[in-house]
Formats: structure tokens, sequence, C-alpha cells
């Protein structure tokens, strides 16, 4: 009898929590996905240069023009500029893209005066596709104020992309979809 206790004793007293382990496909998808932007990143890098083409808006707001575009890095390459001149309005609005920890980031400084902060939520780099959607936005004087809530870049090719921008204001929503095409490569700093 006293074998039996003690051998009881002895099991009890070795057993050791044991940490959950980590989901092996949670960190392949983690690690997948910080690839993902990191290249992400590098195609907005091969951006760098002169652009122009033409901008159409669609839904609550209307209307057509001209637009130029410069790309440049800064921050020691851990950012990407986009400065986009609208009609000769130089810049009217600017976007810088970057790297949070594995997140790819963007904030729009607005002509409507406000910055949204968006985040990737897909990224296919072989068929060049890069969608934001907003997270959260500084300077907005209420949620109803007119504010970018989503960006569609397609890049089509080396010297050819588009972006849709996502508006929405006052309940309505709007489309200003731009379509740019290489002028000339710049280095890539400013």
């Amino acid at each position: 009898m006293l074998k039996v206790i003690s051998v009881a004793i002895l099991a009890a007293t070795s057993i050791v929590p044991i940490a959950p382990a980590e989901d092996p496909t949670a960190m392949v998808g983690a690690e997948t996905e910080q690839r993902a932007n990191a290249a992400a990143l590098a195609r907005l890098r091969g951006l760098a240069g002169e652009w122009e083409g033409l901008l159409e808006w669609t839904g609550a707001h209307t209307g057509t023009g001209k637009v130029n575009t410069r790309y440049y890095e800064t921050g020691n390459g851990s950012a990407v500029v986009e400065n986009l001149t609208m009609d000769g309005v130089a810049p009217s609005m600017t976007t810088v893209y970057h790297l949070d920890g594995a997140d790819l980031r963007m904030t729009h400084f607005c002509a409507a005066q406000n910055q949204p902060r968006l985040k990737a939520s897909q990224i296919d780099i072989a068929k060049g596709v890069l969608n934001f959607e907003l997270v959260d936005a500084t300077n907005l004087p209420s949620p109803d104020a007119p504010h970018v809530y989503g960006l569609e870049i397609l890049l089509l090719d080396p010297n050819h992309i588009t972006l849709t921008f996502l508006f929405e204001g006052s309940g309505k929503r709007s489309k200003e979809f731009i379509d740019l095409k290489r002028v000339s490569h710049k280095s890539s700093t400013q």
C-alpha cells in the first residue's frame, strides 16, 4: 500500500504544466504577410520618378482633369512619398507609404485637409494589386466629413499604374480614378 501511495505522490509532483504550442500555420501566415508587405513597399519604391495622366471622379462628385505625380523615397528608404498635382496645383495631395512593423500603412494628406491613415488589406504582388482600408483619420471634424476610406492601386507594369481613391462624406460615396504613365525615372530620393 505504501508503494502505491509513493508512486501516486511522485507522479503528482512531476506534473509540469505545458504552455500551448503556437499555431505553426499562424506563424507561417504572419511571415508570409510580412514578406508580402515588404515586397509591396519595394514595388512602390520602384515608382520613383515623374508620372502624368488623367483623373475622373464618379459617384457623388463628378469631373475630370489632368494629374502629374512624383514618387520618391524618404527616411533612408523606409517610406515612399507620392505627390499628386491636379490641374497644376502642386501638390494637391500627398501620400506616404511605409511599414509599421509587419503592416504596410499609408497616411494620406488630403485636399479635404484631413489625414486618413490606412492599412493594406489585400496584396497580390503577382497581379500588382495593393488595396488599403481606413484605420482612422486625424483632423477629421466629424465622421460624416469628406475623407478617403480606401485606396486601390493596380501596378499594371513598371510604367503604367492606376489609383482609385474611395471617398465618403455626408452619407455619399465617390471614386477618384487616376490613370498614370511614367514620364521619367528619377533618383530614389527627393
